[in-house]
């Protein structure tokens, strides 16, 4: 699980809040017309290993891993790291639990995990599921400043991801674009 990065430049001026218009180097490709959007769910991210289903764990500067902990990220500017924990027994876990058991085997993967107790259900499902990553594909995704805020903001969608035949990933949320001030009034 690597850290995805986004499309545009994060503003300083916002606390990183917000993009500019700015490309981010790295996901240029976006622009050029290279990969294919799907939609970003809002849920939290799992990840199905050799039939087994682990949760996303993020640990801070100066806080212990748990000893089950696998690495998969480094986040060089913020110093947090990104990894996988089994999914346990544990009340905490009952979601998890929940969606795993509904669907049958699940492929080897990462999936969203998304339902009614789940960041305050803004996917609208009626019970705990897993959702692949990459499932939806969004053919009337725009590819420029404008048209994909636009396009985001007038739609219920978290955000897009996009996936490069060579594995790169570049992603954009609606949360990204600043309110103009038609929609701050």
């Amino acid at each position: 699980m690597e850290k995805i990065p986004t499309l545009f430049i994060r503003d300083e001026t916002s606390q990183r809040k917000h993009v500019r218009r700015e490309v981010n180097p790295p996901c240029a490709w976006v622009l050029a017309g290279e990969g294919v959007a799907t939609r970003k769910f809002d849920g939290t991210c799992v990840l199905v290993r050799d039939a087994k289903l682990y949760k996303r764990r993020e640990i801070k500067p100066g806080k212990t891993a748990p000893p089950d902990f696998e690495e998969a990220n480094l986040d060089l500017l913020t110093g947090k790291r990104m990894g996988w924990v089994p999914v346990g027994t544990g009340p905490e876990d009952a979601l998890h639990r929940e969606a795993w058991a509904t669907g049958g085997p699940r492929p080897d993967g990462t999936y969203e995990l998304v339902g009614p107790k789940v960041n305050g259900n803004p996917e609208g499902e009626h019970t705990h599921v897993l959702v692949p990553h990459g499932d939806e594909i969004l053919n009337d995704a725009p590819r420029d400043f404008d048209g994909l805020r636009d396009w985001l903001l007038a739609c219920d969608y978290e955000g897009i991801v996009w996936h490069h035949p060579d594995g790169r990933r570049a992603k954009l949320k609606k949360r990204d674009f600043a309110p103009t001030k038609a929609e701050s009034t």
